[in-house]
């Protein structure tokens, strides 16, 4: 009995971090695909186009792997 207390409130724990995950993983590419379209909307950034495209490269990777872990939800492991 006391087992599946536990395993219900590991599956609610899994459910909200894999939440928190596609959200803030949503955010962090958001913020990647805005920094390579930014000149194209109009804004004038006054950051050097390598590292413009360095950082919104790195923000679409973590992105995607904060996105790829909500989707696994391995977080026991």
């Amino acid at each position: 009995m006391a087992n599946e207390g536990s395993d219900g409130e590991r599956r609610r724990y899994e459910l909200r971090r894999s939440i928190q995950d596609y959200g803030i993983g949503g955010i962090w590419f958001g913020f990647g695909i805005f920094l390579l379209i930014a000149p194209k909307l109009g804004f004038s950034l006054s950051v050097d186009p390598f590292f413009r495209y360095a950082f919104s490269g790195i923000w679409l990777l973590y992105g995607g792997w904060r996105i790829y872990r909500g989707y696994k939800k391995n977080y026991y492991r």
